[in-house]
């Protein structure tokens, strides 16, 4: 299998590759504290890039990789003196050191990811420590050009043990000029001593306003981009799978058949989940569960603020809302059945239940928490 074909763990499927998108949307401030770190010349060697899946961390990674092999050092004066702060972290894709990166030819870059299994063409579940041994001969084979040298880990949470091990050395004796970039989601289960040798640069979960920039900017023409934005939770990435998956006609649908409870149209639910439990609609049946689980968490949060979320992520939804949880002791009984829902849902896809079974019976147990 070529590299060109290989599958990337750290690509959004429908959406351009993090080292292909050049603007970070919603997250200035975390860039600008890169920035004057670097600019008042107190670069860390290790930063640990965290937050809520979706919200930009492995494109802001890579726009750092990009921007230290790009840009010189600020007190390094050359021949016409130091070079003015930077601003951004932009480069311009022109520039040489940006078409390397792009290519994924640099010779000062490396990305630590999960490897793909020779015998079955499919990604690994965790970072292995044959992978992370690589950094040895990365950093020995490019030290002879005295360039920067980074390291893009995507993610970090997905580090085996001694692979973990073998980064926190590297924290701890780090090579020259050498910059650790980690992409966590979790960073609470990451190493303490891993963690401590990081600065942490902590992305916030993104705006509608920004979800609707990535969606632009992704190339993506979403027909309901406020849905989008109410049902993804701050996440960009969760945002470009609702709309490849049809999300918001689903979410609507979902509403509307929560809008017949408590006597629930059973034909209406039966439709629903034989069309979910259908042969290669795994993807749907896990958007189905997600859906599911976002709903009963805007119900519970109705019940427990008085007023629904805004903006109403399908039409009837703030009606509804409010129909179903008008107490905070309906908030607390859709909060449970929301947690307890989800585990049963989980607990039948890993023993392999009957999908439409699964899906009814999950909705025969959210219609006894409608009746009260």
């Amino acid at each position: 299998m070529s590299d060109a074909t290989l599958p990337e763990p750290d690509r959004i499927e429908g959406a351009p590759h993090p080292r292909e998108t050049s603007t970070i949307h919603g997250q200035d401030a975390a860039a600008q504290m890169f920035l004057d770190a670097f600019n008042a010349g107190r670069l860390h060697h290790g930063w640990l890039i965290s937050g809520p899946r979706g919200t930009g961390k492995a494109t802001l990674a890579w726009s750092i990789a990009r921007f230290l092999l790009a840009t010189p050092d600020p007190d390094d004066g050359g021949l016409f003196g130091a070079p003015p702060p930077a601003t951004s972290l932009h480069v311009d894709p022109e520039h040489p050191a940006a078409r390397q990166v792009m290519s994924g030819a640099h010779p000062g870059l490396f990305v630590l990811r999960r490897p793909v299994n020779d015998k079955t063409g499919t990604l690994r579940q965790e970072i292995t420590v044959e992978e992370a041994r690589r950094l040895k001969s990365f950093f020995a084979l490019s030290a002879a050009d005295g360039g920067r040298r980074v390291v893009i880990v995507d993610s970090a949470d997905e580090l085996n043990p001694n692979a973990a091990n073998a980064i926190l050395k590297l924290l701890e004796e780090p090579p020259a000029r050498a910059v650790l970039l980690l992409v966590s989601h979790q960073p609470s289960g990451l190493l303490p001593t891993i963690r401590s040798r990081c600065r942490e640069l902590r992305l916030r979960p993104l705006a509608a306003p920004d979800i609707a920039r990535a969606l632009e900017g992704a190339g993506i023409e979403a027909a309901h981009p406020d849905t989008l934005a109410a049902l993804a939770a701050g996440s960009a990435g969760e945002a470009i799978r609702l709309s490849a998956l049809g999300g918001a006609d689903l979410y609507a649908e979902l509403v509307a058949l929560f809008a017949t409870m408590p006597r629930l149209d059973r034909p209406r639910a039966i439709a629903l989940a034989e069309a979910a439990a259908q042969r290669g609609r795994e993807e749907q049946r896990d958007l189905l569960a997600t859906l599911l689980d976002r709903l009963m968490i805007r119900i519970a949060r109705t019940g427990a603020t008085g007023r629904p979320p805004l903006p109403e992520a399908a039409p009837g939804e703030a009606d509804l809302l409010s129909r179903l949880a008008p107490t905070p002791q309906a908030a607390r009984a859709w909060a449970e059945t929301a947690q307890e829902v989800g585990a049963r849902l989980r607990h039948g896809r890993a023993v392999n239940l009957d999908p439409a079974a699964l899906i009814l019976d999950t909705l025969f147990r959210i219609q006894k928490t409608a009746a009260g």
